[in-house]
């Protein structure tokens, strides 16, 4: 029919992701190392198929169920914050703000491309790296793509993607 849109929805207990974080505030402030039981919700919007559907629940689940078990149980570290400072060495990673240090395992971190660990540029990042997969794997680029990623109950950001 004429003027008809579908999409799909996928949350699940499976796309959680337990991480800590810090995040820089109001210019230059830096908040307490902290931590959260995230939640990733992802649509996508597009015509359907022969098969009638817009995209397969299956795949959409594994694909962004691989994602988010990247992220989980690390410590996500911006780096490209500007007033963050993150370097590896070696085995380690070292995180510095002003007067502050924090030295980490290189293995319980995830070393994000982002300015901030903030819920919205966590949900661009799987965003971008959802849309990827889609397309490589899946030879499949929705009409339109939301991430939403919730840091607790009532607390979310969500990013859209349209071509």
């Amino acid at each position: 029919m004429p003027g008809e849109r579908f999409k799909v929805r996928v949350t699940k207990d499976h796309l959680v992701f337990c991480c800590g974080h810090f995040i820089s505030y109001r210019g230059h402030r830096c908040e307490r190392l902290h931590g959260h039981n995230y939640r990733a919700a992802v649509e996508v919007e597009g015509p359907l198929t022969a098969d009638h559907y817009v995209f397969d629940f299956i795949a959409l689940k594994a694909r962004t169920r691989e994602i988010t078990d990247e992220l989980d149980h690390h410590m996500l570290l911006a780096t490209k914050n500007p007033v963050i400072r993150v370097e590896e060495q070696g085995p380690r990673v070292r995180v510095t703000h002003e007067d502050r240090e924090w030295v980490f395992p290189r293995g319980d971190c995830v070393l994000l491309p982002i300015e901030n660990t903030t819920a919205e540029l966590i949900a661009r990042y799987v965003a971008g790296r959802l849309l990827e997969a889609l397309r490589t794997h899946e030879g499949f680029t929705p009409e339109v793509l939301r991430v939403e990623v919730e840091e607790g109950p009532g607390q979310s950001a969500t990013v859209e993607w349209r071509p």
